[in-house]
C-alpha cells in the first residue's frame, strides 16, 4: 500500500474523483428511476449511454471536427457543446424509449416474470453493443478537443480545470432539475404514484404505460448528458464504453439506495472519490475491485443503501 502517494496526491485524487463521480451519478439516475417504478434493473442502460457517446461524435464530425482538430474559440466551444448535448440527449432518450417499447412493454402486457425482463434486458444490451461494434469495426474513436482543459483554480498542489468544474456543476444542476420535476410537477407526481402503488394510481387516472415510458426517457436524457461529459473527459469511446461504467453506475445506485434519486447522486460522487483513493493507495488495477468491496461493506451494515428511500416514498 502506498500511503505516501495517497497523502501527497490527496487533492488531485479528490478533484478527479468528483468529476468521475459526477458522470457516474448521471448514469446511475437511469437505473434508479426504472427500478423505482418497475422494481427491475434495466441492464440495457449502459448501451443507452454508449449511443450518446457516439451521437455527439457524429454530429461534431458533420462540422468537420475530429481528434486532430484545433481547439475552437470560446463562442465555437459553446455552440459545439450545446449541439453535442442536444444530439446526445435525443439519441440516448430515443434509444431508451426503444428499449422500453421493444424489450419491456411486450413482457409487461403478458405479465411475464421478473427473470424474463432480466434476460431480455441483457439480450437488448448485447444486441445494441454488437451492432455498434460491427458498425465501428470494434475500433475506438477519438473525441475532438471541443473544450481545452486548463487550470482555473489552484489550491496548493491541486489544479482544478474548467472541464472538471463543468462536469460537476452540470451534474448538480441536472440532479436538481430532475428532483424538482419528480417532486414538483404533475407528471412527477404521476411517477411517484405509480412507483408507490400502480393499481391505486391507475384508479386515479394515471396512465401507467406513459409513466413508464417517461421514466425510461428521463433516464436516457441523463445518460446522454453523462455521455458527452465522458467523451470530453476520457477523450475516446468505443462500442463497449458503457459496460464497465455501467457496472460502476449500478454500484453507485445501490450504494446510495436503489430507487432514490439523491442517493444515486451521493453514491456516484462517493464511489468516484473512493475509487480514486483506492487507485492511489493500491494502484489503478484495484480501482473497480475497491468499489465492490465498499459496496459489500455498506450493504452488510445498511442493506437499503446509504439513503434507502424508494422513489415511491419520496417527499411530496
Amino acid at each position: 500500500m502506498n500511503f505516501s502517494g495517497l497523502i501527497n496526491d490527496f487533492g488531485p485524487l479528490t478533484v478527479t474523483g468528483l468529476a468521475q463521480g459526477a458522470i457516474i451519478a448521471l448514469f446511475a439516475l437511469g437505473y434508479t428511476l426504472v427500478y423505482g417504478v418497475l422494481r427491475l434493473i434495466n441492464f440495457a442502460h449502459s448501451e443507452v449511454f454508449m449511443i450518446g457517446t457516439f451521437a455527439c461524435l457524429i454530429v461534431w464530425g458533420w462540422f468537420g471536427l475530429d481528434q486532430n482538430s484545433a481547439v475552437p474559440s470560446f463562442g465555437g466551444m459553446l455552440v459545439y457543446m450545446v449541439i453535442g448535448l442536444v444530439v446526445a440527449i435525443i439519441a440516448s432518450g430515443l434509444t431508451a424509449l426503444f428499449v422500453e417499447l421493444v424489450a419491456y412493454r411486450p413482457l409487461r402486457q403478458r405479465n411475464a416474470p421478473p427473470l424474463a425482463f432480466l434476460i431480455t434486458a441483457i439480450g437488448a444490451s448485447l444486441a445494441i453493443s454488437e451492432i455498434v461494434g460491427v458498425a465501428t469495426h470494434r475500433n475506438q474513436r477519438g473525441v475532438p478537443p471541443v473544450i481545452s482543459a486548463r487550470t482555473v483554480i489552484t489550491i496548493g498542489d491541486t489544479h482544478i480545470t474548467n472541464l472538471q468544474i463543468l462536469i460537476v456543476v452540470l451534474a448538480l444542476v441536472m440532479m436538481f432539475a430532475l428532483d424538482r420535476f419528480i417532486n414538483g410537477t404533475r407528471l412527477g407526481r404521476g411517477i411517484r404514484a405509480v412507483a408507490q402503488n400502480p393499481d391505486s394510481a391507475a384508479l386515479m387516472g394515471v396512465n401507467k404505460s406513459r409513466v413508464i415510458s417517461l421514466v425510461f426517457l428521463l433516464g436516457g436524457l441523463m445518460a446522454g448528458i453523462a455521455a458527452v461529459m465522458y467523451d470530453l473527459k476520457i477523450g475516446v469511446t468505443r462500442y463497449d464504453a458503457g459496460f464497465m461504467l455501467g457496472i460502476d453506475a449500478f454500484t453507485a445506485a445501490v450504494l446510495g439506495g436503489i430507487g432514490n434519486l439523491r442517493g444515486a447522486l451521493l453514491g456516484g460522487f462517493l464511489l468516484g472519490v473512493l475509487q480514486n483513493y483506492a487507485a492511489g493507495l493500491f494502484g489503478s488495477e484495484w480501482l473497480h475491485a475497491a468499489a465492490f468491496v465498499l459496496l459489500i461493506l455498506i450493504l452488510l451494515f445498511r442493506p437499503t443503501g446509504l439513503l434507502g428511500e424508494s422513489l415511491g416514498r419520496a417527499r411530496a
